[in-house]
Order: structure tokens, then sequence, then C-alpha cells
């Protein structure tokens, strides 16, 4: 007896655009994986055909007729959370990005990018995945990971002279080492303590130390 195979991942989508809806639609019906369930094109349609038909994936748009696509994502975030929720939309803009993401949606992708069928970003995110359009992906990693400050960088100068401060000269002997005067001295030294956010000597030399300039 042939074992019957798994139940199809049911889908719904709100896209008010018809050409665009249709083609989604048309992609979700010729994948025997995946079951169409609903099929809106307002955001209070949408929220509405909720209550008679719950999906696992729900495809969102943002930019609706009626309601915002970011409040229509927050409420199916809020009020069905064991709905996956996946972002299809022209809007790549941060503001919108970030949105989506923090009202619950799951994933996100760009109309304009969408490389191969939807019905592979359905199941991606059904097992566990964030479908992201790669220019989606950089801005999300832009805003998560601080930008790194430069590396501080001495003169060769500035780095001769406060190796000397480092071995115990006065800035007297410091500058009669280096051939230098005592003002030129006192001048890279302001430049040292600038560059290191320090305000004396001692500090200077065990910050630099610290960063590996000496």
């Amino acid at each position: 007896m042939e074992r019957p195979g798994p139940e199809p991942v049911t889908v719904a989508l709100v896209e008010d655009d018809d050409e665009a809806r249709q083609r989604l639609v048309a992609s979700i019906r010729a994948d025997a994986s995946l079951a169409l369930v609903g099929e809106y094109a307002t955001g209070a349609d949408a929220l509405a055909g909720l209550e008679s038909a719950l999906p696992d994936v729900f495809l969102v748009d943002l930019g609706l007729p009626d309601l915002p696509g970011l409040e229509v994502v927050k409420r199916i975030a809020e009020e069905h959370p064991s709905c996956d929720i996946l972002v299809v939309t022209i809007f790549g803009d941060e503001e919108s990005i970030i949105g989506a993401l923090e009202a619950g949606a799951h994933g996100y992708l760009l109309k304009g990018a969408l490389e191969h069928d939807i019905a592979e970003d359905i199941r991606h995110l059904k097992s566990g995945g964030s479908p992201l359009s790669p220019v989606i992906a950089r801005q999300v990693l832009k805003r998560l990971v601080p930008t790194q400050p430069a590396r501080t960088q001495l003169t060769p100068r500035e780095s001769e002279i406060l190796n000397t401060i480092a071995r115990g000269f006065t800035y007297a002997e410091s500058a009669d080492l280096l051939h230098l005067s005592v003002q030129t001295v006192h001048t890279h030294l302001k430049n040292i303590y600038k560059k290191l956010a320090v305000h004396s000597k001692t500090e200077a030399v065990y910050e630099a130390d610290r960063r590996r300039l000496l």
C-alpha cells in the first residue's frame, strides 16, 4: 500500500496588483507541495479571510490600497503567531525592511529581484529559513553589524617620540635623542593625545601599548 505524501503547505496572499497576484497564484498552484487557500487584493479582506482559512504561510505586499502593509503584517503576527509571513514588495528602503521584520515578518523579497519560483522561497521559509533578497540581506547586515572604526595610525615620528617617552626619557631628553626641539616634541605629543583620546603621557603609553602601536 502506497504511503500518503506529506500534507501540502497552505498559502494565502494579499497583493493589489492583478498581474502580480496572478503570477504568484500560478506559481503556487503549479507546485504540488503547496496549496493556495486564499488570495486577496486588500488588507481588510486578507485579515477577514484569516478567520475562515488560516494558512501556514502568508505572502504580504506592503503597498496595499486600504491598510498599510506593515499593519497587516503586525496584525497577522500578533493574532496568528503560527502563521509564517513573507513580505513580497517593491519597497526596498531601510524603513520598510526593518519595519516589516520588527512587525513580525519572517522573510522579505523584492518583486524585481525574484530570480526563481516563489514556491522555493515558501518551502525555504516553512523549513525554518528566512528568505531575503540579496540587497535586503546586505541592508539588514549593515544595520546589525556596527561599522568598525578605522585603526588608529601614528606617524613614524610620533611612534619614535612615544617610544622614547615609554622608555622613561623626559621631553628634553627625547628631543635630544631625536634631534628635535622640545616644542616639536610637545606638538607631536598633542597630536598623539588627540589620536588616542587621552590626556597624559602615561595614558598615551598605556593606550598605545594596548592597541599594539608601540
